[in-house]
């Protein structure tokens, strides 16, 4: 079977929850690149925004106003797609939304509306892009994260949704693999981004949410998923906080649950009060911002993910700061032997 993806700049890519955070910076980056962009997500003056920047900077982008969870809403943009800009190559799955508060806590129906988001929404766009793309060949592009692998307190029903994509991704990517079909079917597993997750996640504590450190910069997501769209990788770790917990949940899961119920409950909260108690759950938040409000250490660049997807470049920068350590650590003995 052969998946070989096309270089970026000949490509057009569909992205999902583009109106803000990694989905924003994925579009503005791809654009920059040279790509066709169709921007999707429930927010239009953030979408008319962003698709007015990238346009006015030389870019092509169309924008898409639609909800994950309804199936017809994505066949929309699908069929957008295919009408201006002759179809697409990849598909990028990015929307989603959190909840704070214990399992128990939290209403059904409030359950329900994020795996709407977070699975619905991956399920409906990655069958409608296989679709698409089951002949041409492509990329589909789905984001998982660090709890699609460890689940996460006060995150009960989001960290179920991620294991949930990741299940329902490593399943797609079996049966398009056995039928033979060119396409690509990557996770992306992040750890916590310093995105307006916090913001847009509805909240049932007497707190403000945050992420727990360490946190990372959203165009290290960005980066991830544009190299997928043009590399076949079954998955992608972000951060390496997330490829440690990953690890670390098959090999020492009581020692994470220790950690879990120690330090990660309170490490998720804030001392102020809460402000931004109904999120986005049901009606799109504040969109145009690539970044939140993250308190505490600056947003920070992954090394990690650098590593994985330029390996080359990476390991000569750091045999370059070797060899500049061994020379300085070197000069006593370089002054002893001056004649």
């Amino acid at each position: 079977m052969s998946r070989t993806l096309k270089p970026l700049h000949q490509q057009t890519l569909v992205v999902t929850g583009a109106s803000s955070g990694i989905g924003l910076a994925t579009a503005q980056m791809a654009a920059r690149r040279g790509a066709r962009v169709l921007l999707v997500a429930r927010d239009e003056s953030g979408l008319a925004a962003a698709t007015r920047q990238i346009v006015d900077e030389g870019g092509q982008a169309m924008y898409v106003v639609a909800d994950v969870g309804r199936r017809e809403d994505l066949q929309l943009a699908a069929d957008t797609a295919i009408e201006n800009f002759g179809g697409f190559d990849t598909w990028v799955n990015n929307a989603g939304v959190s909840i704070w508060g214990k399992l128990e806590d939290v209403r059904d129906r409030d359950h329900q509306r994020l795996f709407e988001t977070n699975f619905w929404g991956v399920v409906y766009g990655s069958t409608i892009a296989a679709a698409h793309l089951r002949d041409k060949g492509g990329a589909i592009i789905n984001l998982g994260s660090m709890a699609s692998d460890r689940a996460i307190p006060l995150q009960g029903m989001y960290s179920a949704s991620k294991h949930a994509v990741k299940g329902f991704t490593d399943s797609l990517r079996m049966e398009l693999e056995e039928e033979g079909a060119p396409i690509s079917v990557t996770l992306i597993k992040p750890a916590g981004i310093g995105t307006p997750f916090t913001e847009h996640a509805k909240n049932y504590t007497d707190h403000e949410p945050r992420l727990p450190p360490p946190v990372y910069r959203p165009e290290d997501v960005a980066e991830a998923i544009l190299y997928a769209a043009e590399h076949p990788r079954r998955d992608l770790f972000i951060g390496s906080a997330s490829k440690m917990m990953g690890s670390a949940s098959n090999h020492v899961p009581g020692l994470l649950d220790w950690i879990g119920r120690k330090l990660l409950v309170k490490a998720q909260l804030r001392d102020e009060a809460a402000q931004h108690r109904q999120g986005a759950l049901y009606e799109p938040g504040g969109g145009g911002r690539v970044r939140g409000d993250h308190p505490g250490q600056v947003v920070r660049p992954s090394l990690y993910t650098k590593a994985m997807l330029h390996p080359k470049s990476t390991g000569a920068v750091v045999v370059a700061g070797l060899a500049a350590l061994a020379w300085v650590a070197s000069g006593p003995l370089r002054r002893r032997h001056v004649w």
